[in-house]
């Protein structure tokens, strides 16, 4: 892992949290940051709803994105579709077009458990 910028996230369509190392020097991996999307209140109109959403989810992207500055490697794990919609996400940006992605499926757990689970899936 020395020299390279992983990162691990556990997501759903709201809730993120983002695991990566706190120093460059080590190779030790911590819960760098919880973030929490905002929800999409209810429209009449189908249409502008559908944007609100959009715009919405590209926001709670962008949060994340900004925890993973420089990542090479990235495992994404959670429920949902949501892992699949950022990993699309990443690949449309420039900054993460080269990033290997790796995903998987899990239920929430312990932000201890999450820091093992996704040391074990980057090395």
């Amino acid at each position: 892992m020395v020299n390279r910028k992983q990162f691990g996230i556990w997501m759903d369509g709201h809730n993120a949290t983002v695991i990566g190392s706190d120093n460059a020097e080590t190779e030790n991996l911590v819960v760098l940051a919880h973030i929490k999307g905002e929800q999409a209140a209810q429209n009449s109109n189908e249409k502008n709803e559908h944007n609100h959403k959009q715009s919405l989810q590209a926001k709670f992207f962008k949060e994340i994105t900004a925890t993973m500055q420089n990542a090479t490697h990235l495992h994404v794990t959670g429920t949902g579709q949501a892992q699949e919609q950022f990993i699309h996400y990443l690949a449309e940006t420039p900054q993460f077009k080269n990033t290997k992605t790796e995903e998987s499926t899990s239920n929430k757990m312990s932000d201890e458990n999450l820091v093992e689970f996704i040391s074990n899936k980057l090395n």
